[in-house]
């Protein structure tokens, strides 16, 4: 019998909330999930979830040994790193979480980047129009446009980043000219469903006082392609230009959004070295990654 091996199915259920899901995580039967997890709660003596037609939860003596399972993680990520050495490049599977517009304008080219110099690594990228769940694991790292207030995460700024209003040539040579704010309202206007915005900060429209969205959707790129196919008028980031040149800047100089970009990470990657240093790289190939898309969209 395998303790860590129980725990390590034991945390996988905690924030799957499923034996389906677990198995998936795992790449093992759901079944044999469902035997470890019995295996586990015969040998504390207590049950550790509760099912539900929501799922597995944990009952107030799996939420007691949450912390030490993950403590248990922590430790053995870090024994097999202390035991492998030291090492000129980076190895093993990474998950990074991301919103979709960073996911596809900023990441690919990234992330291309780390992989040619660490060839051993695997990289994994989720694109999700939410909040990335690292509690559950979702993914290694996120990368959100708020910095997280709550649960015990590790914060650090990533770089600002510019936003304009843009349409297509051929849509603003078949409307009336735009020459000052007001004139927006006359314009059809591509932007996010309302009751999706995820964070505050990707609220630009009613920041604008443009309440009215013609065509809406909960993906950037689904936006970035209205705007280009003539769909109407929408806020664009910088560094999504330069793949868009049927865009243009619209009231450049009198309306410009700043926002920024978060990495967060659990609290406790921080004593892994492999994860400082995929951190340290990823943070420094974005900010040459925006710097060098801005100059672009210039």
């Amino acid at each position: 019998m395998d303790p860590w091996d129980d725990f390590r199915v034991f945390l996988a259920v905690a924030r799957q909330e499923s034996l389906s899901a677990a198995g998936r995580a795992l790449r093992i039967d759901p079944a044999t999930v469902g035997r470890r997890v019995a295996r586990l709660e015969q040998r504390l003596g207590q049950p550790l979830f509760a099912k539900s037609p929501q799922g597995y939860a944990l009952t107030d003596a799996g939420q007691r040994l949450l912390p030490h399972a993950e403590q248990a993680e922590q430790a053995t990520q870090g024994a097999v790193e202390a035991l492998a050495g030291a090492t000129e490049g980076l190895t093993g599977q990474i998950r990074i979480g991301a919103p979709d517009g960073c996911a596809n304008f900023l990441l690919p080219r990234v992330c291309a980047a780390l992989s040619r110099d660490n060839p051993e690594l695997e990289i994994q990228i989720l694109s999700q129009p939410r909040v990335v769940n690292l509690s559950k694991r979702e993914a290694d790292l996120a990368i959100s446009v708020s910095p997280p207030t709550a649960g015990r995460l590790s914060v650090q700024k990533i770089a600002d980043y510019h936003l304009h209003i843009a349409a297509a040539e051929a849509y603003l040579a078949s409307r009336s000219p735009i020459a000052a704010p007001g004139d927006l309202r006359g314009h059809r206007v591509v932007g996010y469903i309302s009751d999706m915005i995820f964070d505050r900060e990707l609220d630009y429209l009613s920041e604008l006082g443009l309440d009215q969205v013609h065509l809406a959707s909960n993906s950037v790129s689904v936006q970035l392609n209205w705007l280009r196919q003539g769909g109407g008028i929408g806020i664009v980031h910088d560094f999504a230009l330069p793949f868009a040149p049927e865009l243009r800047k619209v009231l450049a100089q009198e309306i410009s959004l700043t926002r920024a970009f978060y990495l967060v990470r659990h609290a406790d990657d921080r004593r892994l070295d492999r994860m400082n240093r995929f951190a340290a790289a990823l943070v420094a190939e974005m900010r040459d990654e925006v710097a060098r898309l801005e100059h672009l969209a210039e």
